[in-house]
């Protein structure tokens, strides 16, 4: 991974900061971190070799800033500098990671526009605190491309409505490394990637952390696999993939209670009569009315539709009412369902019907 360092130093600002690698590993040379000075690496990306050559080539995305903050207030006076830098090197892609989001405008290029097309934004939000914090000014800002990364990951963290603003291009999850690392609890990380899958927004599991638990085991890892552990458990996630639904129709699979309903020979004529899209309009038509309201009338006690393919379909999927939601899709009760729900629970309720369709 190509690291570009222009300035090095930070100060710790919010709970994710806490045992900062940079504070830990500056501290086994004397260093003190909070001392913040430019790098003799500042204009990497202009530096070529012999051959003329570049040093940093376009191959893989470049991260700025990995011993620092690129919005450091330290650094204003040079940030000018290092956005020209990027600005001529349009063929390199740049991440740039924050936790100083609201400083975002100190010093933008005058022409950075919607933002530069080779440059990534990801903002951290380690607890529910930071995202709601940091989140809704940087939804508001003028960039081009945006992502939002949960490392170290201290707590679950419900993203769902900056997620639905469609902005954020992909959130990645990670624990905390080091000897004093906070604990990471798996549950956390499927959580956010059943919000991701939901919204339609990629997902990445980039490392377990050193105290990792899953199931109500706590794990230690060693460093050098904390990154391995994590794609193995095989869980990123990019938009079209849909293998979040195979695994969804195998749990259900397991419950006595939700595998016992099947399409009849009087639901298998309608459907033949009425055809799919029907189907999708009437799955999407009690959604709206029965399902999506914060409060639903009746809830858990409705019976709309009774003997119809789709009300089959809720009580197979787990998709009946608000407390079933909960517990097979992790939607939260008590809040109107964002549109982009809607259409996931519609999917579902499609899917199962195909799926009887075909096994009949």
């Amino acid at each position: 991974m190509p690291i570009w360092n222009p300035w090095h130093g930070c100060h710790k600002i919010s709970p994710g900061c806490q045992n900062c690698y940079v504070y830990r590993r500056d501290s086994q040379f004397g260093k003190d971190s909070s001392q913040v000075a430019r790098t003799g690496n500042f204009d990497l990306p202009l530096r070529k070799n012999r051959d003329g050559s570049w040093k940093l080539s376009g191959e893989e995305p470049v991260y700025a800033c990995m011993t620092s903050d690129f919005f450091l207030p330290e650094a204003d006076p040079w940030r000018a500098e290092a956005w020209e830098m990027i600005r001529l090197r349009q063929d390199l892609s740049f991440v740039i990671i924050t936790k100083r989001i609201e400083r975002f405008s100190v010093a933008l290029p005058a022409d950075w526009g919607d933002g530069y097309a080779n440059v990534t934004i990801l903002c951290t939000c380690e607890n529910q605190e930071q995202a709601d914090r940091r989140l809704p000014v940087f939804l508001s800002l003028p960039i081009r491309r945006r992502e939002v990364i949960q490392e170290p990951m201290l707590e679950e963290i419900h993203l769902e409505p900056y997620l639905a603003s469609g902005k954020i291009l992909r959130v990645t999850c990670g624990g905390e490394s080091g000897e004093e690392a906070r604990l990471c609890d798996y549950g956390w990380i499927l959580d956010t990637r059943s919000q991701c899958i939901r919204f339609g927004t990629a997902f990445h599991f980039k490392q377990t952390g050193a105290r990792f638990q899953k199931e109500g085991k706590v794990y230690r890892i060693d460093r050098k696999f904390q990154e391995s552990q994590a794609r193995r458990a095989g869980i990123d996630w990019e938009p079209g993939d849909r293998r979040w639904m195979d695994a969804l129709f195998d749990r259900l699979s397991r419950s006595a209670f939700r595998s016992s309903f099947h399409l009849r020979a009087r639901e298998r004529a309608y459907l033949e009569e009425k055809g799919m899209a029907v189907m999708e309009q009437h799955a999407r038509d009690f959604v709206r009315q029965r399902l999506a309201p914060a409060e639903p009338a009746h809830d858990g006690k409705q019976t709309p539709m009774k003997g119809h393919p789709v009300f089959l379909a809720q009580h197979a999927t787990g998709t009946c009412c608000r407390g079933c939601l909960y517990k097979w899709h992790r939607i939260p009760k008590g809040r109107e369902l964002y549109p982009a729900e809607q259409d996931y629970v519609v999917e579902i309720l499609l899917e199962w019907i195909r799926r009887q369709q075909k096994s009949g």
